[in-house]
């Protein structure tokens, strides 16, 4: 039987030499976090079975346990292939939520904090080749703590309103790879679109003296770019193009990419990776990609799935969403409060599809030190781990925080964030908040659920305090960013589920037909394209997730409308955009 999601879980960064460990574990909770004086670390097995990736709230991982988990132990055999033997081996972890820490045979590997992103250990010292050993996993998790993030996580025994399902512990691909100790350890790949080149800055595990790092570039396996670089802390890669193609919707060109440190002629270490030549910049009040205006079409998706929760049960459902929302007119999406994996945006990028980066930041408040202390060192991470997806386009660290206790900590958190975003990825524009409360931002978004389209369009029509903001009393001025409407709709529908309305969660009332849910739908956008100070939206929702039945598409991913009209609404655009 092959192992759920067997495909490499690192399209950008991957290796000849890894493994697969998804499949079947044991596990044990650990409702009083006492398996640590129990010595669980040392077990050699749990009684109870569980199908890794996928957390054991889901039905997919064969337990379906939905109630708060405050921790959770994992166990499975792991064998070394004899030929890693002078290698390192790594352990992945694609996401755990929240607090991991791995142990070799009773030995501690390492410790990681933040549910969303993913991370690694090095575990070179406690395996040997050939031989087999055990791997246990304990994963704390502390959803209602307020000090750590978790997006739509409900904090509550049950689902309600927009929270939903929990995730506990191990909900992405773990696997193992080999690589060489002078191997590369990350490589930020920097698209130059205006020089028609890229710029490639590896950074390396260990150095030596006398390594050399070398990139190729190929298009349709003919060799378009190479160029060799000494192995050094500091060191870039140029690769120019002759006859550059552009990566952008509707036309999304990557160029296959093989970087490889190298001992004299001797190749040591081998990425393969691959990269999309494409520019996002602002001039005004306006976005441009690749130095045309854009007008962003955008839908909210939440990344849930009824048998997987947050994990997608193949990776043909993830792309298969992408297509689903391509199909409905949009052009993008706003991924929303979740750390989407990184298949989703390799299938972006294959797809032509702009998407908005956000954390999963609900779960505390900015102004709280501990939830600050988690939130910045995680988001970290997120950025570093994306930030060579050509599809990404802004980053949103934050989503609609509007309640402090400490104003000032609120915003210096705000503040924080947005400069470290900056500094690990200056070339996208960050979108500080979502919707409100902005402090420093490069792009002003407000949310608006005013189902009535004239009301909406009155309210968004600029006056004599200029545009509409949530909260004007409590951010600072309007600068003429790009403004976006980032939120709106939501537009309850559930045609099986009239007559009890209070059994599903929208916002507004329930439409009273299909004929008034399409005259509701194609009036608010038509409210909002309008209004030419205006250069995107992005509609609440994708698909319905559980009780909130508001979704272009069933939970199930099946079609709840007509979706040629649907299309026709979402495909609008004004006439100044050029894409």
């Amino acid at each position: 039987m092959s192992s759920p999601r067997p495909e490499h879980p690192r399209p950008q960064f991957q290796r000849a030499q890894w493994a697969t460990l998804n499949g079947p574990w044991s596990y044990r909770f650990d409702h009083g976090r006492s398996g640590g004086e129990a010595r669980w670390q040392e077990a050699k097995g749990f009684e109870n079975p569980i199908t890794v990736p996928f957390c054991p709230e889901s039905r997919l991982s064969g337990v379906g346990h939905t109630d708060f988990i405050n921790g959770i132990w994992y166990h499975r055999t792991l064998t070394i292939p004899q030929d890693w033997s002078g290698q390192d081996v790594v352990l992945h972890f694609g996401g755990v939520d929240y607090e991991c820490e791995a142990f070799i045979d009773g030995v501690s590997a390492g410790v990681h904090f933040g549910g969303s992103v993913s991370f690694a250990f090095d575990i070179s010292r406690l395996v040997r080749a050939g031989a087999t050993h055990h791997l246990v996993v304990r994963a704390y998790d502390d959803t209602r703590s307020a000090a750590q993030p978790g997006g739509k996580q409900s904090h509550r025994l049950l689902s309600h309103g927009c929270h939903y399902t929990r995730t506990t512990g191990i909900w992405q691909t773990v696997w193992l790879e080999a690589v060489h100790p002078c191997g590369l350890a990350d490589a930020q790949i920097i698209p130059d679109f205006d020089g028609c080149r890229f710029l490639i800055t590896p950074t390396f595990r260990a150095l030596r003296r006398g390594l050399s790092v070398r990139a190729v570039l190929t298009d349709g396996g003919e060799l378009v770019a190479e160029s060799t670089a000494t192995a050094v802390p500091t060191g870039m890669l140029e690769l120019t193009l002759a006859n550059p193609k552009p990566w952008e919707p509707g036309s999304p060109h990557l160029y296959d990419l093989t970087l490889e440190v190298r001992d004299g002629d001797r190749v040591l270490d081998s990425v393969q990776s691959y990269a999309g030549l494409r520019k996002i910049h602002i001039e005004g009040n306006r976005l441009f990609l690749n130095n045309q205006a854009i007008y962003l079409r955008l839908v909210l998706d939440q990344g849930f799935y009824p048998d997987g929760i947050w994990t997608a049960p193949t990776d043909a459902a993830l792309r298969r969403d992408i297509e689903l929302s391509q199909a409905a007119g949009f052009n993008g999406a706003r991924l929303h409060q979740k750390v989407f994996e990184e298949r989703f945006h390799y299938w972006a990028d294959r797809l032509g599809y702009l998407t908005w980066g956000e954390s999963s930041s609900w779960g505390g408040d900015p102004d709280h030190v501990p939830y600050a202390r988690n939130f910045l060192s995680e988001w970290a991470e997120i950025v570093r781990r994306d930030r060579n997806h050509p599809s990404l386009i802004a980053w949103t660290p934050f989503n609609e925080t509007r309640g402090f206790g400490n104003r000032l900590q609120h915003t210096r958190t705000h503040l924080d964030a947005y400069a470290l975003c900056k500094a690990i990825d200056p070339t996208r524009p960050v979108n500080d908040s979502s919707g409100y409360l902005h402090a420093l931002t490069d792009l002003w978004t407000v949310h608006n659920y005013e189902q009535d389209p004239a009301k909406l369009a009155a309210a968004l029509t600029p006056g004599t305090q200029g545009v509409w903001r949530n909260f004007p009393d409590l951010e600072p001025a309007y600068r003429g960013q790009p403004y976006l409407v980032d939120e709106y709709g939501g537009i309850k529908w559930n045609p099986a589920d009239l007559e009890r309305s209070d059994t599903s969660w929208g916002y507004g009332n329930t439409p009273t037909s299909l004929a008034e849910f399409y005259q509701r739908l194609s009036g608010q956008t038509e409210a909002i394209l309008r209004h030419e100070h205006i250069c995107g939206y992005c509609y609440t929702q994708l698909t319905d997730v559980e009780q909130e039945q508001n979704g272009v598409y069933f939970y199930d991913r099946s079609p709840k409308f007509d979706m040629a009209l649907v299309r026709e609404v979402f495909s609008r655009r004004p006439p100044w955009a050029e894409l």
